[in-house]
């Protein structure tokens, strides 16, 4: 009997280390229950509000304490250095880099300054130094800059708002586009702050509050990112009575006979498109699928177990690998020469139209010169004007035709024809004074040159295109 125990007894060291082996093992799974623990109290964090956000607090670093993670993102759109091939955020001249925009501009502020957007952070910045704000502007032009905006509407009413004096505020108003101007302080669900849209829907006959959560990630954009107009000199206006596209909001503007500027050389009454993003957007294949502005420009991010909004909003370019990449399988570089494939196509068809319609003002001037009457013009200035408009509604939107490529291309097509079209009147006008040579037309090969031009028309002493 003690020869079979002594043989089955188990050697002194098995048994600590069976009971060094069990804490190891409840040590780890504590550790990893403590982990899931983590991960769902870091997914619960964000809703628990650490400071109290009043209603219309303007100051983001604010809402930045409750929401550190997209705080810290926004901060980054103050860069103002990346580029891509045709945007970024530094603050491209245009005019500089196409002398055309200066001629198809004369007599507007658009051709003393026009310069790329720099981020977010600088809107307020920017709207101050800009040399397109002269004693005259309204207050309507701080209405996309800044999150102090609606508490001033708010307070004053709208168009009250609207008609003061823009200087009034020049010190006033100091922080830059930013959180309160999407999100409602109590819920952080997605919200308009800016009337015209909500009054651009009612005019179509649409109720924006039954949008959905996708819908509103781009729609928060859209308060902004829009074509508009001043009404009644101040009134903010988005002019979607008739629809959103080109052809649907020039006859829009052509009813009511709204005009921002009469160009110069060729006595044009003209409407300046703003940026058509959102427009631009609703025709083509993301928002067909269901794709938001949101996806692409402000993607998702993953800290640890929790899910948040990149508030860093760029161009996609930028951010590939969580932008493009989550839907389309192919290699950052690849997908970048696609994008800039269709943009440079888009570009070129853009530069195309403007030396039509920068050569259709002054074949009209030639005319004027030779004695032609505004009778004699209407049409082709008619012409001009929608085909200006058109190539702008392309031009002034950011993405370079890549929201709607197919569009953009058929939109700019239309304004080469319309372009060339009032030549051929122009031309023919000509030829009834026996004129059958080709004006003289300028060098505008720079932008000094292309100023020059514009002011011997702006001081009634234009040059001799005969």
């Amino acid at each position: 009997m003690n020869d079979t125990a002594n043989k089955t007894r188990f050697p002194v060291w098995v048994g600590p280390a069976i009971f060094l082996l069990t804490t190891l093992v409840v040590i780890l799974l504590g550790l990893l229950a403590f982990s899931i623990m983590e991960r769902r109290w870091e997914t619960v964090r964000p809703a628990i509000a650490v400071t109290p956000i009043a209603e219309w607090e303007p100051d983001n670093a604010v809402w930045g304490q409750n929401y550190p993670r997209q705080y810290e993102t926004y901060l980054r759109t103050r860069e103002d250095t990346t580029r891509t091939k045709f945007g970024g955020s530094f603050p491209r001249d245009y005019l500089e880099d196409d002398p055309m925009q200066v001629i198809l501009f004369a007599g507007y502020a658009f051709s003393k300054e026009y310069l790329q957007a720099r981020g977010h952070y600088h809107s307020v910045e920017d709207v101050v130094n800009t040399k397109r704000v002269n004693p005259k502007t309204f207050s309507s032009c701080w209405t996309c800059k800044s999150t102090e905006v609606p508490k001033y509407m708010a307070e004053m009413g709208v168009a009250e708002f609207y008609a003061t004096p823009f200087s009034n505020f020049v010190g006033k108003i100091t922080h830059p586009i930013g959180c309160q101007d999407c999100h409602d302080p109590a819920t952080m669900n997605l919200r308009i702050t800016r009337p015209a849209l909500r009054e651009a829907f009612a005019a179509m006959g649409r109720d924006i509050d039954d949008a959905t959560h996708q819908e509103m990630r781009s729609l928060v954009c859209a308060q902004c990112h829009v074509e508009y107009y001043f009404k009644n000199d101040s009134y903010v206006t988005l002019p979607w009575a008739k629809g959103l596209g080109v052809e649907q909001i020039i006859e829009y503007y052509d009813e009511i006979e709204f005009a921002d500027w009469t160009h110069p050389i060729s006595g044009t009454p003209m409407i300046k498109s703003q940026h058509p993003d959102y427009e631009l957007y609703t025709m083509g294949i993301h928002s067909y699928r269901g794709i938001s502005c949101a996806d692409c420009h402000m993607p998702y991010r993953t800290e640890g177990g929790v899910k948040f909004t990149d508030h860093h909003v760029q161009s996609p370019l930028l951010n590939i690998a969580n932008s493009c990449g989550v839907c389309h399988r192919w290699g950052e570089e690849e997908i970048r020469q696609r994008v800039e494939s269709i943009q440079t196509k888009v570009w070129n068809a853009k530069l195309e139209a403007e030396k039509v319609i920068v050569r259709a003002h002054l074949d009209v001037a030639a005319a004027i010169q030779a004695g032609a009457t505004d009778e004699d013009l209407s049409e082709a200035r008619h012409l001009i004007r929608h085909a200006q408009f058109r190539w702008d509604f392309v031009s002034s939107h950011n993405g370079v035709g890549f929201h709607a490529p197919q569009e953009c291309t058929r939109i700019l097509g239309d304004a080469a024809r319309k372009a060339q079209e009032a030549r051929l009147i122009a031309t023919r006008l000509l030829a009834t004074k026996g004129i059958s040579s080709e004006p003289r037309y300028p060098d505008i090969s720079t932008r000094a040159k292309a100023v020059e031009v514009i002011q011997a028309f702006e001081n009634k002493q234009p040059l001799n295109l005969l």
